[in-house]
């Protein structure tokens, strides 16, 4: 009996299709529409555009974007959605920036995968073709948690688009020796023991209030905007294949294409500030690393937790548009030659 619990709790997964009704016109063409279901609808206005775009055959991924002008690219991470960037995209000047937010294969409304096809070079290939389908040839990016380096890398495969950046809780460099993010990607990564405590014994969904530095800030209604696409689907194996894709040295399969996002980073010469949450249990102690990526970046030091999108969407808001300033006007002094 318990050979036969470990067959089924660590098995792969399947592919789920996710399919659309309609059609959403864009500059770039013509995408296939989404329709969001009453539960997720009522997070967002009827300004919102919801439309996948399919990165290889089988695989789409789920668009959330409002407003025109200067294109934004928000990019989340694990196990969140693009609604994750919802109380960020409402306190931006949409009549001047256009708010892309995609989800993550395997997230929200997202195609799901089986858990071995959740890579870091997938995910950053998968990334970067939407950037390419938009026609996006100059863009500002923002990203959090794992959607830091899946961004940045999808970024490094099209170098030349990224003019300016915010930076929050998220990583961009190579391990260069053994270490775990936390007690909790030290348990998940063993065949499992990781399935049972992530799958079997809680839900990641119900305990992302405690990443927060203010729990409410993630009320019930929000953790199931999250969580309930991938229960519906049948395939919920993306949060414990991402937690495992975070590196934990140098011999770790996702450390080459950290190394290229590290390199791409080093290279940089664009505006850029960092909005960071002091709270965050995972990854509030890395800002001294970030602040070593950017060391001229402003920093915004915030008492929010892991998802600070939640929290403090007011401050991220105000760090876009002051990178977006700084392109328009040509005033930054250490970037003069950027753009």
């Amino acid at each position: 009996m318990l050979l036969l619990i470990a067959l089924v709790i660590t098995r792969d997964g399947e592919r789920v299709p996710v399919i659309g009704e309609g059609t959403v016109m864009l500059d770039a063409g013509t995408f296939e529409a989404y329709p969001l279901p009453d539960y997720a609808a009522k997070f967002v206005n009827d300004e919102y555009k919801s439309y996948l775009v399919e990165v290889e055959p089988g695989v789409k991924v789920h668009v959330l974007e409002v407003g025109s002008g200067f294109p934004v690219y928000l990019q989340h991470g694990n196990p969140t959605s693009g609604f994750l960037y919802r109380k960020v995209a409402a306190a931006l000047p949409t009549d001047q920036v256009r708010v892309i937010m995609p989800t993550m294969v395997g997230l929200g409304f997202s195609s799901k995968i089986p858990a071995s096809e959740h890579t870091l070079d997938n995910h950053m290939r998968w990334m970067a073709s939407v950037l390419e389908q938009l026609q996006i040839n100059q863009v500002v990016y923002v990203g959090q948690d794992w959607g830091g380096p899946v961004g940045m890398g999808a970024l490094a495969l099209k170098p030349d688009i990224l003019k300016g950046l915010v930076a929050m809780n998220t990583g961009f460099n190579a391990p260069t020796e053994q270490f775990d993010l936390s007690q909790a990607h030290a348990m998940v990564k063993t065949p499992i023991l990781g399935e049972f405590f992530l799958e079997g014994l809680l839900s990641i969904f119900e305990q992302l209030p405690n990443m927060q530095g203010d729990p409410t800030s993630i009320p019930a209604e929000v953790s199931e905007l999250y969580g309930r696409p991938l229960e519906d689907s049948g395939n919920s194996k993306a949060p414990l294949a991402l937690m495992r894709m975070v590196t934990d040295g140098p011999d770790h399969p996702s450390t080459p294409q950290m190394q290229v996002i590290e390199d791409y980073v080093a290279g940089l010469k664009v505006p850029a500030e960092i909005v960071w949450g002091l709270n965050d249990p995972i990854i509030g102690k890395g800002l001294g690393a970030m602040k070593s990526n950017f060391p001229d970046a402003p920093v915004t030091e915030t008492e929010a937790g892991h998802f600070l999108q939640e929290e403090v969407p007011q401050e991220i808001a105000d760090a876009i548009v002051r990178v977006i300033d700084q392109l328009m006007d040509g005033t930054s002094s250490p970037y003069e030659d950027s753009f």
